[in-house]
């Protein structure tokens, strides 16, 4: 199945109204002072998650592995293990993290850690740590829309936990293209 979610430039859009996001003190000067020439995603790196971009995702299922793969950047793919491992003690922080996924009746439930800190949870730089823990909860509500509810836990950068859900829409008869993300790059010039 292939899905594409709402464009996310500004996480806090996505709270409750009158709810904000519960940087640390501290950290919410790192937000203010990235960049855009500072974004992974504009230096052809992974954008990890839980940051969601305009560009489609395939979700692929099995039964000891969901694998998704994703249409933007680098066409970066990501495993979710089914078969019942736990997560790695002291894991090597990565791009993607680790993930483990469980069904709870009608919801896939996906917890992952071992993240590295180069990643951006939006558009704009907020950012997370290697003690990111996120649980994302994909509900399909109907037959065309997974309802995706992502809860961020880092100490190291929010007060609390903090959720958001976001939509998305299946996208029926087409396929991922190639995207390569420094073909044809012209733009990084003008972001220096």
């Amino acid at each position: 199945m292939l899905f594409r979610s709402n464009f996310i430039y500004d996480i806090q859009d996505a709270l409750t109204p009158g709810e904000k996001l519960p940087l640390q003190a501290w950290a919410l000067k790192t937000a203010q002072e990235r960049q855009s020439k500072d974004d992974p995603e504009a230096l052809c790196l992974p954008t990890g998650v839980p940051r969601r971009d305009p560009y489609p995702t395939k979700i692929i299922q099995t039964d000891k592995v969901v694998v998704i793969l994703y249409e933007g950047n680098i066409h970066s793919f990501r495993q979710i293990f089914m078969d019942g491992r736990p997560h790695p003690e002291d894991p090597d922080p990565t791009w993607w993290g680790h993930s483990i996924g469980h069904w709870e009746k009608d919801t896939f439930v996906v917890e992952s850690n071992g993240f590295n800190d180069k990643t951006w949870i939006d558009a704009i730089g907020h950012p997370h740590g290697e003690k990111l823990r996120l649980t994302e909860r994909y509900h399909r509500r109907d037959f065309g829309h997974i309802e995706l509810q992502l809860t961020v836990n880092d100490p190291d950068w929010y007060e609390k936990p903090w959720s958001v859900t976001l939509l998305l829409e299946m996208t029926p008869d087409n396929e991922l293209l190639e995207d390569v993300c420094l073909e044809n790059e012209r733009d990084w010039v003008h972001m220096k």
